[in-house]
């Protein structure tokens, strides 16, 4: 990625009017004022938060929601919400003085995390996917309104570039999230590296940690020369171009990897989340953070306008930092790239789909929260299963049903016998009743002990199945006559809640890999 060395201060652009609707001149009168300001006094509560809303109303750019796929998983009804965060280093409107490049280059995701707020609204947690991890890239839409078709092994942040426009398509890799998870997104937001740069002005710096010195080199490795120091080694305050510079250093610091970039931004959105919380979301505060996030940040449709915006904030005011939790998918290299490493992977997207948080405490906001998670030894508790050794059997899972998460669960209880799960997603079909074992030439024995752990499933041969292909159904799901309960969510791997970060974590503590 070619970068800047200038250290300049973000220009204010001129807003855009992408995915806004023209509103009739007519309509703007004194009393359509009233109305809106009186509305968003009663939804919000106070009359400073009514003024932030008539303020940012039509302000706020959102992206093309016809690009969402059609066969999402089902909506969590526990309270809890998913919300994807992409940093975007597009280089139009007046972000290539910022990040370097050309105006009119392709869009890219220059970081991405899923934000899952429990449904207590008191924990949080942030799960990183790094740009270079290999992923199953699901049909996405492109500008002329046709569809892709489905990508494997591709990188997960070529998603974003999916069409080759200027300003990306993060309703691929909004897509590509939950085709990865299991588990529905309900908001995301795209911020650039103006709009990014421009809140940390607002908050007056942001504490960050360096573990040495950084020069202009470390941030340009293409430089001749090392360059002036950008970064004195030990705490201190960034803000504008400093702290676009902290967040997109690589080199120079621990293993100069993408993953040890990862652990700094990590830390950084921690100080962030702290520094506004200390000052308070105050109307007085919110006003200005608002004015500049939605200056240079995008949003799907469901964010859309400034009450729905607004709220969703404040629904964040309740989660103590010390229960706002930073981690990374679990992962591996392969080569030069990132693997997804399984079955850690489902047990943590079953996880949360349970809403359970990373020390297994239930945080679904109900009568059994506080409790700690049973033990989930086969994939179908509420009928008598026979112990089974899977070792060396591989095996897919397809949810084809329509609830959330079935397909990570699934994977995980079968990880309790052994076997290797080596991918989940959704079927073609989310309609199906009956769970399939569709095997391949040579498999018919494997498929059989692969069927004793689901009771009344099918067997069906499948001439181009390579592996085992477990394709669950109602009966499983619990959703159907005579079906058997769903496997109870297991424990977040140690791996990954060892190496969490909260918010209030010291800034100079855990910054890299290497």
């Amino acid at each position: 990625m070619t970068t800047s060395n200038d250290r300049t201060t973000p220009a204010r652009g001129r807003r855009r009017a992408r995915g806004r609707r023209a509103v009739p001149r007519g309509t703007r009168g004194p009393i359509r004022k009233a109305l809106v300001t009186a509305l968003a006094v009663a939804v919000l509560g106070t009359a400073g938060l009514g003024w932030v809303y008539l303020r940012l109303s039509g302000a706020i750019d959102t992206f093309d929601g016809d690009g969402l796929s059609k066969n999402r998983p089902v909506a969590d009804s526990s309270g809890a919400t998913n919300v994807l965060v992409i940093g975007s280093d597009a280089r139009t409107d007046g972000n290539s003085a910022l990040g370097g490049g050309s105006a009119d280059d392709v869009g890219r995701s220059d970081t991405a995390f899923l934000l899952h707020v429990y449904a207590d609204h008191e924990h949080a947690v942030a799960v990183s996917v790094p740009r270079d991890t290999l992923v199953t890239i699901p049909p996405c839409r492109l500008p002329d309104g046709t569809w892709t078709t489905t990508r494997t092994d591709a990188m997960f942040n070529a998603a974003f570039s999916v069409g080759q426009t200027a300003e990306g398509n993060p309703a691929c890799t909004q897509n590509t999230v939950e085709e990865l998870t299991g588990l529905r997104v309900d908001h995301t937001v795209v911020v650039d590296f103006k709009g990014f740069a421009a809140l940390t002005e607002v908050v007056g710096g942001v504490r960050v940690c360096l573990p040495a010195d950084v020069y202009q080199k470390d941030l340009n490795p293409h430089r001749a020369t090392r360059g002036e120091l950008l970064f004195h080694e030990g705490e201190q305050d960034v803000s504008g171009q400093a702290a676009l510079d902290y967040v997109r250093l690589r080199h120079g610091i621990g293993d100069s990897s993408d993953i040890g970039r990862i652990k700094r931004q990590q830390a950084f959105v921690a100080a962030l989340v702290k520094k506004v919380r200390s000052d308070g979301l105050t109307p007085t505060r919110l006003l200005p953070l608002a004015d500049a996030a939605v200056e240079s940040m995008t949003v799907d449709p469901g964010l859309g306008t400034a009450g729905k915006l607004v709220s969703f904030v404040m629904s964040l005011r309740d989660v103590d930092l010390h229960h706002m939790k930073f981690v990374t998918v679990p992962w591996r290299y392969e080569g030069a790239r990132v693997a997804v490493v399984q079955p850690d992977a489902d047990r943590l997207w079953a996880a949360l789909a349970a809403d359970r948080t990373l020390d297994g405490t239930d945080a679904a906001g109900g009568t059994g929260s506080g409790t700690s998670p049973s033990p989930s030894p086969s994939p179908s508790d509420g009928e008598a299963v026979e112990e089974v050794d899977g070792e060396g059997i591989a095996v897919t899972v397809h949810n084809g049903t329509t609830t959330s998460g079935l397909a990570s669960r699934a994977a995980s209880a079968l990880t309790a016998h052994g076997l290797t799960v080596t991918g989940t997603a959704n079927a073609d079909s989310q309609d199906r009743t009956t769970t399939v074992i569709r095997y391949g030439t040579g498999l018919e024995a494997r498929a059989r002990t692969v069927a004793a752990l689901f009771p009344g499933a099918t067997l069906e041969p499948g001439a181009d199945a390579a592996i085992i292909d477990v394709i669950l159904g109602r009966d499983y799901s619990g959703a159907g006559a005579g079906a058997s309960a769903s496997p109870a969510p297991t424990s977040v791997p140690s791996s990954v809640a060892d190496g969490a970060r909260s918010a209030d974590d010291d800034p100079c503590s855990d910054l890299s890999y290497g």
